[in-house]
């Protein structure tokens, strides 16, 4: 038949073999489809294993179940993992300077900034902030529609206007794909800004910046059901108007413009 058919001895005992594999990957997906629909979707592969064991005694690798959900889409719906991508080019990457070091003794020496979304009924508004570790004050911020390099970009000069007396100021960032641009680089080094970047995949190295966009959603963004990007715009601005000057923090006292006053009038 090989010889009739002018087929390799080979491909046709590893196509008899794929067609095998592929019949008892129909049997497992079947299975599979059993427990993700009786477990709402919620199990992963090192779960639905588990299942398989106690409800059919089948005893199967891993890696094959991982396999099967994958080449299916019956993987679970929830805390699915994050993947990072590292940046292709070197000069882009930075060291992490401040290395969780979030304490500064004066105004304008150690900056923090990252970029949240809003979630709104007419889409998402994307918010782009700078935070002084020295006290908390958010030098300066601002929102868009979409999340390009513009949106950093405004912020960053805004900053450098708002607060035009810095020296040796080290701004952190996480390793997200606007802070690797060559646009920022030229804006840091122009204005004679450190940049310090997290270490991939590390959040905590950024805690300073996730913290006040975690306040704001906590105490303003999710206290309601925001209708409009517009309503949303004002949100943020009512609130971090109000953080900034009237928001008692619960360590010094005082709001951040108060510390912040203090510190350039001593």
């Amino acid at each position: 038949m090989c010889s009739f058919f002018e087929v390799s001895r080979s491909g046709y005992y590893a196509w008899v073999k794929r067609e095998q594999e592929s019949g008892k990957d129909l049997q497992l997906r079947d299975l599979i489809v059993e427990c993700q629909r009786r477990n709402k979707r919620l199990y992963g592969y090192r779960r639905v294993r588990i299942w398989l064991f106690r409800e059919y005694g089948i005893v199967a690798n891993h890696k094959r179940i991982l396999r099967v959900m994958n080449k299916y889409g019956m993987l679970s719906v929830i805390r699915r993992k994050g993947y990072y991508r590292r940046m292709l080019s070197s000069e882009l990457r930075y060291p992490n300077i401040l290395d969780r070091d979030f304490k500064a003794t004066a105004p304008n020496q150690k900056w923090c900034t990252d970029i949240t979304y809003i979630k709104t009924k007419e889409g998402v508004l994307f918010l782009s902030a700078i935070k002084d570790l020295y006290d908390n004050f958010i030098v300066s911020y601002k929102t868009a529609a979409s999340q390009d390099y513009g949106l950093v970009d405004r912020t960053l000069h805004a900053a450098v206007v708002n607060e035009n007396k810095y020296s040796g100021l080290v701004l952190h960032s996480d390793q997200g794909a606007l802070y690797t641009t060559f646009t920022y680089k030229h804006f840091v080094d122009e204005n004679g800004i450190i940049p310090s970047m997290s270490r991939p995949g590390t959040p905590l190295d950024n805690a300073c910046a996730e913290n006040f966009f975690s306040i704001l959603k906590c105490e303003c963004i999710h206290r309601q059901k925001i209708k409009s990007l517009l309503e949303a715009q004002a949100l943020v601005d009512e609130y971090i108007d109000y953080y900034n000057y009237e928001r008692i923090q619960n360590k010094t006292g005082l709001t951040p413009y108060e510390k912040r006053q203090a510190a350039y009038a001593a």
